[in-house]
Protein backbone atom coordinates (compact mmCIF):
# COMPACT_ATOMS: atom_id res chain seq x y z
CA UNK A 1 0.00 0.00 0.00
CA UNK A 2 1.23 3.94 -0.52
CA UNK A 3 0.19 6.49 1.06
CA UNK A 4 1.24 10.42 0.72
CA UNK A 5 -0.40 13.85 2.59
CA UNK A 6 -1.26 16.33 0.59
CA UNK A 7 -1.18 20.24 1.33
CA UNK A 8 -3.79 21.63 2.43
CA UNK A 9 -4.71 24.59 5.13
CA UNK A 10 -3.88 22.60 8.31
CA UNK A 11 -0.37 21.89 9.33
CA UNK A 12 -0.83 18.27 9.15
CA UNK A 13 -2.20 18.13 5.95
CA UNK A 14 -4.71 15.67 4.23
CA UNK A 15 -4.15 11.55 4.01
CA UNK A 16 -4.13 10.32 0.57
CA UNK A 17 -3.88 6.45 -0.51
CA UNK A 18 -1.64 6.16 -3.99
CA UNK A 19 -2.37 4.01 -6.63
CA UNK A 20 0.94 1.58 -7.20
CA UNK A 21 2.03 3.50 -10.28
CA UNK A 22 1.79 6.86 -8.43
CA UNK A 23 -0.51 8.36 -11.38
CA UNK A 24 -3.91 8.34 -9.27
CA UNK A 25 -4.60 9.21 -5.57
CA UNK A 26 -8.05 9.57 -3.23
CA UNK A 27 -8.84 11.13 -0.04
CA UNK A 28 -9.50 8.99 2.95
CA UNK A 29 -11.36 11.42 5.38
CA UNK A 30 -13.45 8.86 6.45
CA UNK A 31 -10.73 6.37 7.66
CA UNK A 32 -7.89 8.70 8.66
CA UNK A 33 -7.82 12.72 7.76
CA UNK A 34 -4.10 12.54 8.69
CA UNK A 35 -1.01 10.46 8.36
CA UNK A 36 -0.41 10.06 12.05
CA UNK A 37 -4.00 9.76 12.81
CA UNK A 38 -3.83 6.49 10.66
CA UNK A 39 -0.46 5.63 12.37
CA UNK A 40 -2.51 6.09 15.93
CA UNK A 41 -5.44 3.59 14.99
CA UNK A 42 -3.53 1.38 12.83
CA UNK A 43 -4.35 -2.23 13.72
CA UNK A 44 -8.15 -0.40 13.16
CA UNK A 45 -8.12 1.51 10.04
CA UNK A 46 -5.13 -0.48 7.81
CA UNK A 47 -7.60 -3.33 6.56
CA UNK A 48 -9.92 -0.43 5.16
CA UNK A 49 -6.69 1.86 3.89
CA UNK A 50 -5.59 -1.47 1.95
CA UNK A 51 -9.29 -2.09 0.55
CA UNK A 52 -9.42 1.59 -0.92
CA UNK A 53 -5.68 0.54 -2.21
CA UNK A 54 -7.09 -2.62 -4.17
CA UNK A 55 -9.70 -0.60 -5.30
CA UNK A 56 -7.80 2.71 -6.44
CA UNK A 57 -5.48 0.39 -8.52
CA UNK A 58 -8.69 -1.69 -10.14
CA UNK A 59 -10.00 1.45 -11.45
CA UNK A 60 -12.67 1.53 -9.01
CA UNK A 61 -13.00 4.78 -7.08
CA UNK A 62 -14.75 7.52 -9.40
CA UNK A 63 -13.71 10.28 -6.98
CA UNK A 64 -10.17 9.54 -7.36
CA UNK A 65 -8.18 12.63 -8.95
CA UNK A 66 -4.05 12.94 -10.62
CA UNK A 67 -2.16 12.21 -8.01
CA UNK A 68 0.95 15.35 -8.10
CA UNK A 69 4.06 14.76 -6.23
CA UNK A 70 4.37 18.72 -6.15
CA UNK A 71 1.74 18.67 -4.06
CA UNK A 72 2.96 16.74 -1.17
CA UNK A 73 3.98 17.10 2.52
CA UNK A 74 6.37 14.73 3.68
CA UNK A 75 4.33 11.56 4.58
CA UNK A 76 4.44 12.85 8.37
CA UNK A 77 4.50 17.12 8.10
CA UNK A 78 5.80 16.86 11.65
CA UNK A 79 6.19 13.84 13.81
CA UNK A 80 6.96 12.70 17.89
CA UNK A 81 10.22 11.62 16.93
CA UNK A 82 12.63 11.35 14.21
CA UNK A 83 15.73 9.54 15.24
CA UNK A 84 18.75 9.18 12.51
CA UNK A 85 21.02 5.91 12.78
CA UNK A 86 24.59 5.63 11.11
CA UNK A 87 23.77 1.99 9.91
CA UNK A 88 26.44 2.22 7.10
CA UNK A 89 29.40 1.76 8.95
CA UNK A 90 31.64 2.55 5.98
CA UNK A 91 30.05 6.15 5.77
CA UNK A 92 30.97 6.61 9.63
CA UNK A 93 34.77 4.58 8.71
CA UNK A 94 35.40 7.05 5.96
CA UNK A 95 34.50 10.17 8.43
CA UNK A 96 37.31 9.35 10.80
CA UNK A 97 39.74 7.81 7.82
CA UNK A 98 39.99 11.12 6.92
CA UNK A 99 40.49 13.06 9.59
CA UNK A 100 43.30 10.30 10.82
CA UNK A 101 41.41 9.12 13.53
CA UNK A 102 40.87 5.39 14.31
CA UNK A 103 37.41 4.39 14.22
CA UNK A 104 36.08 2.30 17.74
CA UNK A 105 35.51 -1.26 17.27
CA UNK A 106 31.91 -0.87 19.47
CA UNK A 107 31.14 1.28 16.12
CA UNK A 108 30.57 -2.34 14.41
CA UNK A 109 28.41 -3.93 17.21
CA UNK A 110 26.44 -0.60 18.90
CA UNK A 111 24.31 1.96 16.68
CA UNK A 112 25.16 5.36 16.28
CA UNK A 113 21.99 7.83 16.38
CA UNK A 114 21.13 10.81 17.43
CA UNK A 115 17.36 12.86 18.08
CA UNK A 116 16.84 15.29 15.32
CA UNK A 117 14.14 17.93 14.92
CA UNK A 118 10.87 16.58 13.58
CA UNK A 119 8.44 19.57 13.87
CA UNK A 120 9.44 21.21 10.94
CA UNK A 121 9.85 18.87 7.50
CA UNK A 122 10.79 20.15 4.11
CA UNK A 123 7.77 19.19 1.38
CA UNK A 124 9.68 16.69 -0.91
CA UNK A 125 9.22 19.11 -3.99
CA UNK A 126 10.05 22.18 -1.61
CA UNK A 127 13.38 24.25 -2.24
CA UNK A 128 15.93 24.15 1.27
CA UNK A 129 16.14 27.36 2.42
CA UNK A 130 18.87 28.41 4.58
CA UNK A 131 20.71 31.69 6.07
CA UNK A 132 24.12 31.04 4.20
CA UNK A 133 25.81 28.68 1.38
CA UNK A 134 28.69 28.85 3.49
CA UNK A 135 27.64 26.59 6.08
CA UNK A 136 28.74 23.28 4.41
CA UNK A 137 25.19 22.82 2.68
CA UNK A 138 25.40 18.87 1.84
CA UNK A 139 22.35 16.35 1.22
CA UNK A 140 22.42 12.81 2.29
CA UNK A 141 20.34 10.38 1.02
CA UNK A 142 19.15 7.43 3.47
CA UNK A 143 15.94 5.67 3.82
CA UNK A 144 13.92 5.82 6.35
CA UNK A 145 11.14 3.33 8.88
CA UNK A 146 7.84 4.76 10.47
CA UNK A 147 7.07 2.55 13.32
CA UNK A 148 3.72 1.69 15.47
CA UNK A 149 3.96 2.03 19.04
CA UNK A 150 7.15 0.07 19.93
CA UNK A 151 7.46 -1.04 24.25
CA UNK A 152 10.81 0.08 25.76
CA UNK A 153 13.39 -2.97 25.27
CA UNK A 154 12.09 -4.36 22.48
CA UNK A 155 14.27 -7.20 21.43
CA UNK A 156 15.69 -6.75 17.50
CA UNK A 157 13.57 -9.91 16.91
CA UNK A 158 10.59 -8.13 18.02
CA UNK A 159 11.29 -4.74 16.87
CA UNK A 160 10.51 -5.58 13.03
CA UNK A 161 6.86 -6.49 13.71
CA UNK A 162 6.48 -2.19 14.81
CA UNK A 163 7.50 -0.78 11.48
CA UNK A 164 4.47 0.50 9.61
CA UNK A 165 6.06 2.30 6.73
CA UNK A 166 9.03 2.99 4.66
CA UNK A 167 9.98 6.81 3.39
CA UNK A 168 13.31 7.92 1.47
CA UNK A 169 15.00 11.01 3.05
CA UNK A 170 17.30 13.96 2.32
CA UNK A 171 18.92 14.39 5.50
CA UNK A 172 19.87 18.12 4.49
CA UNK A 173 23.75 18.33 6.67
CA UNK A 174 25.87 21.63 7.35
CA UNK A 175 28.97 20.32 7.35
CA UNK A 176 30.64 23.41 8.17
CA UNK A 177 28.91 23.73 11.84
CA UNK A 178 29.39 20.19 12.70
CA UNK A 179 32.94 20.22 14.33
CA UNK A 180 32.05 23.03 16.47
CA UNK A 181 29.05 21.54 17.56
CA UNK A 182 30.42 18.06 18.24
CA UNK A 183 33.37 19.55 20.12
CA UNK A 184 30.93 20.43 22.79
CA UNK A 185 30.49 17.03 23.49
CA UNK A 186 26.59 17.39 23.68
CA UNK A 187 25.53 16.45 19.68
CA UNK A 188 24.02 17.98 16.34
CA UNK A 189 21.81 20.59 16.62
CA UNK A 190 22.32 23.63 14.55
CA UNK A 191 24.35 21.40 12.16
CA UNK A 192 20.88 19.43 11.21
CA UNK A 193 18.13 21.57 9.99
CA UNK A 194 14.92 20.28 8.76
CA UNK A 195 15.21 17.37 6.87
CA UNK A 196 12.81 16.00 3.36
CA UNK A 197 10.95 12.51 3.18
CA UNK A 198 10.06 11.09 0.13
CA UNK A 199 6.24 11.72 -1.93
CA UNK A 200 5.01 8.44 -0.98
CA UNK A 201 5.52 5.76 1.94
CA UNK A 202 4.67 2.56 1.41
CA UNK A 203 3.89 -0.43 3.73
CA UNK A 204 7.08 -3.12 3.85
CA UNK A 205 4.69 -5.71 1.66
CA UNK A 206 4.78 -3.44 -1.17
CA UNK A 207 8.31 -4.17 -1.59
CA UNK A 208 7.95 -7.75 -2.22
CA UNK A 209 11.15 -9.64 -2.21
CA UNK A 210 12.94 -6.73 -1.81
CA UNK A 211 11.98 -6.13 1.97
CA UNK A 212 13.72 -9.04 3.42
CA UNK A 213 16.14 -9.29 6.86
CA UNK A 214 14.65 -5.38 7.53
CA UNK A 215 16.63 -3.80 4.87
CA UNK A 216 15.29 -2.46 1.56
CA UNK A 217 17.43 -4.07 -1.14
CA UNK A 218 17.45 -1.45 -4.23
CA UNK A 219 19.59 0.91 -5.16
CA UNK A 220 19.13 4.35 -3.95
CA UNK A 221 19.79 6.71 -7.20
CA UNK A 222 20.96 10.96 -6.28
CA UNK A 223 21.26 13.14 -9.03
CA UNK A 224 23.47 16.35 -7.70
CA UNK A 225 22.87 19.23 -10.60
CA UNK A 226 21.35 16.77 -13.01
CA UNK A 227 23.87 14.14 -13.14
CA UNK A 228 24.12 10.96 -11.63
CA UNK A 229 26.01 10.74 -8.11
CA UNK A 230 24.74 8.19 -6.27
CA UNK A 231 23.56 4.43 -6.88
CA UNK A 232 24.81 2.47 -3.73
CA UNK A 233 22.64 -0.70 -3.11
CA UNK A 234 20.52 0.30 -0.03
CA UNK A 235 20.45 -3.88 0.77
CA UNK A 236 24.45 -4.00 1.15
CA UNK A 237 27.26 -3.04 3.19
CA UNK A 238 24.10 -2.00 6.07
CA UNK A 239 26.17 -3.31 9.35
CA UNK A 240 22.61 -2.66 11.32
CA UNK A 241 19.48 -3.33 9.95
CA UNK A 242 15.94 -1.16 10.99
CA UNK A 243 14.71 -4.38 13.33
CA UNK A 244 18.16 -3.05 14.88
CA UNK A 245 17.82 0.47 14.79
CA UNK A 246 14.44 0.86 16.26
CA UNK A 247 15.38 -1.74 18.90
CA UNK A 248 18.06 0.51 19.67
CA UNK A 249 16.00 3.96 19.84
CA UNK A 250 13.74 1.67 22.35
CA UNK A 251 16.35 0.50 24.83
CA UNK A 252 15.36 2.70 27.40
CA UNK A 253 12.09 4.55 26.28
CA UNK A 254 9.24 3.93 24.38
CA UNK A 255 8.50 4.96 20.95
CA UNK A 256 5.18 6.18 19.94
CA UNK A 257 3.30 5.73 16.65
CA UNK A 258 4.80 7.86 14.16
CA UNK A 259 8.56 7.37 15.44
CA UNK A 260 10.70 8.09 12.16
CA UNK A 261 14.43 5.89 12.38
CA UNK A 262 16.51 6.40 9.86
CA UNK A 263 19.21 4.27 7.97
CA UNK A 264 21.85 7.39 7.93
CA UNK A 265 23.65 7.79 4.45
CA UNK A 266 23.36 5.11 2.55
CA UNK A 267 27.27 3.67 1.68
CA UNK A 268 28.54 0.61 -0.18
CA UNK A 269 32.58 -0.42 -0.16
CA UNK A 270 32.70 -1.54 -3.46
CA UNK A 271 35.23 -4.23 -3.07
CA UNK A 272 37.65 -0.93 -2.20
CA UNK A 273 38.46 1.10 1.18
CA UNK A 274 36.22 3.82 -0.11
CA UNK A 275 34.38 3.47 -2.84
CA UNK A 276 34.40 4.60 -6.15
CA UNK A 277 32.32 7.45 -8.35
CA UNK A 278 30.00 7.15 -10.68
CA UNK A 279 32.22 8.36 -13.73
CA UNK A 280 35.22 5.81 -12.36
CA UNK A 281 32.73 2.87 -13.10
CA UNK A 282 31.39 2.68 -9.40
CA UNK A 283 28.07 3.05 -7.77
CA UNK A 284 28.70 6.40 -6.65
CA UNK A 285 27.61 8.13 -2.99
CA UNK A 286 24.77 9.80 -1.18
CA UNK A 287 25.91 12.98 0.67
CA UNK A 288 29.30 15.52 -0.83
CA UNK A 289 30.92 14.67 2.06
CA UNK A 290 32.35 11.07 1.25
CA UNK A 291 33.41 12.55 -2.15
CA UNK A 292 35.23 15.24 0.42
CA UNK A 293 36.77 12.29 2.64
CA UNK A 294 37.79 10.56 -0.16
CA UNK A 295 39.86 13.45 -2.04
CA UNK A 296 41.53 14.28 1.58
CA UNK A 297 42.85 10.17 1.59
CA UNK A 298 43.84 10.61 -1.92
CA UNK A 299 45.15 13.52 -2.33
CA UNK A 300 45.60 15.25 1.31
CA UNK A 301 42.70 17.88 0.75
CA UNK A 302 39.40 17.98 -0.17
CA UNK A 303 38.20 19.45 -4.27
CA UNK A 304 34.47 18.98 -4.58
CA UNK A 305 32.95 22.30 -2.89
CA UNK A 306 29.41 21.80 -0.79
CA UNK A 307 26.27 22.88 -1.97
CA UNK A 308 25.67 26.46 -3.11
CA UNK A 309 22.54 28.43 -3.47
CA UNK A 310 20.83 27.17 -7.25
CA UNK A 311 21.93 23.44 -6.58
CA UNK A 312 19.71 20.65 -6.70
CA UNK A 313 19.13 17.32 -5.41
CA UNK A 314 17.06 14.62 -6.66
CA UNK A 315 16.55 11.06 -4.60
CA UNK A 316 14.76 8.47 -5.73
CA UNK A 317 14.81 4.64 -5.48
CA UNK A 318 13.28 2.37 -8.58
CA UNK A 319 11.80 -1.05 -8.60
CA UNK A 320 13.40 -3.47 -10.94
CA UNK A 321 11.36 -2.53 -13.50
CA UNK A 322 12.16 0.97 -13.72
CA UNK A 323 9.16 2.02 -12.00
CA UNK A 324 9.62 4.63 -9.05
CA UNK A 325 8.52 3.49 -5.55
CA UNK A 326 8.45 6.16 -3.34
CA UNK A 327 8.23 9.00 -6.47
CA UNK A 328 11.02 11.55 -5.65
CA UNK A 329 12.54 14.44 -3.50
CA UNK A 330 13.70 16.96 -5.83
CA UNK A 331 14.91 19.93 -4.30
CA UNK A 332 16.50 23.13 -4.90
CA UNK A 333 18.97 25.07 -2.56
CA UNK A 334 18.05 28.68 -2.16
CA UNK A 335 18.44 31.56 0.33
CA UNK A 336 16.04 32.14 3.06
Amino acid sequence: MKLATLKNDTRDGQLVVVSKDLSKAVAVTEIAATMQSALDNWDQVEPRLQSVYEKLNAGEMAQATDFEQANCESPLPRAYQWADGSAYVNHVELVRKARGAEMPESFWTDPLMYQGGSDDFIGPRDDVLLPSDEWGIDFEGEVAVVTGDVPMSVSPENAGKHIRLLMLVNDVSLRGLIPGELAKGFGFFQSKPASAFSPVAVTPDELGDKWQDSKVHLPLLSEYNGKAFGKPQAGEDMTFNFAELVAHAAKSRNLGAGAIIGSGTVSNKQGTDHGTSIDEGGVGYSCIAEVRMIETIRDGKPSTSFMRFGDTIKIEMLDESGASVFGSIEQTVKQA
